[in-house]
């Protein structure tokens, strides 16, 4: 995914309200901008920190810049929860994900499951179909290991529990965490952090969803998925 120009450098002040940031442009002007993450961010605030925004020239736009990567632990990190399902989709295109590319058709935001709607619904000859839940991924603590989530989720167990559903509808089920860096070698999920949700997945396993996890390749002008990496699943608490 091209951005539709090159990102514009600052440095940030601070992160807040979960919506919003303040940054210092490299002509030392001090912005206020949206930041399209609502969640923890852990690992990515710290003051300081060189990061790149867009800029929108709407005259709707309450903000004209967003902030779309933060440089951590010495990698660009994408912070953007708005481009998962478009990575996701590029990666099935790109057929990382094993199987998928076989299926002509993807749709984004379909309903579906007790009224939710599913990231990317791909159908094919007849009524085969493959419901795919994209969560994005940005949280690190160790070296070379990327963990999913970095907060409590009720609602990501949720949709856990919805893909279950489909795979005993018959139908095809799939978590892609989406991982907008390049510095990890393996996914994991951090239950310790989460035990119901960690304990919502090794469910959703058992009843036959499939996962796959994808790292993408982070710069201030295109992200883009690059490759699929192996899952630790044995740390997970039983049920």
């Amino acid at each position: 995914m091209l951005f539709e120009r090159p990102l514009k450098p600052g440095r940030l002040i601070q992160r807040y309200k979960r919506f919003l940031f303040d940054a210092a442009l490299a002509d030392g002007s001090v912005i206020t901008g949206s930041c399209p993450n609502t969640g923890s961010m852990l690992g990515l605030t710290a003051p300081g920190s060189l990061i790149y925004m867009s800029e929108h020239d709407s005259p709707t736009r309450k903000y004209r810049h967003m902030l779309e990567i933060v440089e951590a632990d010495g990698t660009l990190v994408g912070i953007n929860t708005g481009l998962p399902n478009r990575l996701g989709e590029e990666a099935i295109r790109a057929g990382l994900l094993p199987g998928l590319d076989a299926y002509p058709v993807i749709e984004r935001e379909r309903k579906y499951g007790r009224n939710s709607r599913i990231d990317l619904l791909l159908s094919g000859p007849g009524d085969a179909r493959v419901y795919v839940e994209v969560k994005n991924v940005h949280f690190i603590r160790s070296p070379g290991l990327a963990e999913f989530p970095d907060t409590v989720t009720a609602r990501g167990a949720k949709h856990l529990e919805e893909l279950g559903d489909m795979v005993e509808a018959g139908h095809r089920a799939v978590m892609l965490y989406l991982i907008q860096r390049e510095d990890c070698r393996r996914f994991s999920l951090s239950a310790d952090l989460d035990p119901v949700y960690g304990a919502a997945f090794r469910r959703a396993r058992q009843r036959g969803v499939e996962a796959f996890a994808v790292k993408c390749r982070v710069s201030p002008t295109e992200i883009a998925p690059l490759q699929a990496i192996p899952m630790d699943e044995h740390a997970l608490p039983a049920l």
